[in-house]
């Protein structure tokens, strides 16, 4: 009898056991699965985001009308055919102040085209003709060369069109270099944004992310980003969320503080109903000492480590977004 009993005790042990194993079996897939799922955020090289600032700026000064602005069209077009899945270029003209039609391009590029939920991200591509904030006068008509001012936003698009390339996102991204952004004379209003501008009413057919984000001035040394107020205005849900995205990553440059309202690129989409905001750092490198519109506007205010961290938000951005 006792045998029978241990018998028993044992084929039930035995079962026992094998139930458990298999819920633990079970336990131990699901979280494999959920593993699977969550997307993997590929990683911001900030050097080569440098570089790729760095390869605006030896061209010298983008201003539109000259050489170097036409030499680094075609590098910007070039490398953009290489990544994306299509380019288009968007070429308008507008009647310079020296009464010379100048031509201008936007580059404008997508990535995986299939999608219908898409985000723009957007930085212009030119740089100031002239460096009118400078303290020396004998300098202030001279062009500016950019490496802040238009560079950084551009370098920091140029690395994530790479890992987009190799790392497909669930949604639809485009990327939009506008050309004529800093064209302007000081107060003269009507002669900036000139890229945004003609984009915003020349959209590509049926055309309607679901927001868009603006880069410029983001690559100083002594980066802080904080919230615009324009910005705040038209799309504070996209503020919010990109703002708690850097706090979360615990990137420190991104600031709860409020700056002033700052005319630039976003305004045009936003009046075209894409609610985008700007993504900023007016005060370059601080409220004290300004290298903006200036000759000072060189790659050694920048840092790779700025450009990392703007481009690792935008990247969890893309890659987590749902």
């Amino acid at each position: 009898m006792k045998n029978f009993i241990s018998i028993i005790l044992l084929l039930l042990g035995f079962f026992g056991c094998g139930s458990n194993s298999k819920k633990n079996n079970e336990v131990s897939e699901s979280k494999n699965s959920v593993q699977q799922n969550k997307p993997i955020v590929p990683v911001f090289n900030s050097q080569k985001s440098y570089e790729y600032l760095l390869k605006q700026t030896d061209f010298g000064p983008r201003d539109p009308g000259s050489l170097r602005h036409e030499k680094c069209l075609n590098f910007l077009n070039s490398f953009m055919k290489q990544y994306a899945d299509y380019v288009e270029l968007q070429t308008f003209t507008h009647n310079g102040y020296d009464g010379k039609m100048l031509k201008m391009t936007n580059i404008f590029s997508s990535f995986n085209r299939q999608s219908n939920i898409r985000i723009l991200l957007l930085a212009h591509w030119d740089s100031r003709p002239r460096s009118d904030q400078d303290p020396d006068p004998a300098k202030r008509n001279k062009p500016v060369l950019g490496a802040n001012d238009g560079a950084s936003g551009v370098a920091v698009l140029m690395e994530i069109s790479r890992l987009l390339k190799s790392s497909r996102p669930n949604i639809g991204v485009d990327i939009l270099f506008t050309d004529g952004e800093d064209y302007g004379l000081e107060g003269d209003t009507k002669n900036y944004l000139l890229g945004a501008r003609y984009f915003a009413k020349n959209l590509p057919k049926n055309y309607k992310p679901v927001f868009g984000v603006l880069l410029d001035m983001v690559g100083d040394a002594e980066l802080e980003l904080k919230k615009e107020r324009y910005s705040i205005g038209y799309a504070p849900n996209v503020v919010d969320r990109i703002w708690a995205t850097g706090r979360d990553l615990g990137i420190t440059q991104f600031s709860d503080e409020i700056q002033n309202w700052i005319t630039d690129d976003h305004l045009p989409l936003n009046d075209a109903g894409i609610p985008t905001i700007n993504i900023i750092d007016f005060a370059y490198p601080d409220d004290s000492n300004r290298y903006w519109h200036t000759s000072e506007d060189t790659p050694n205010k920048c840092s790779p480590e700025s450009l990392e961290a703007v481009g690792k938000v935008l990247l969890h951005l893309i890659y987590n977004y749902n």
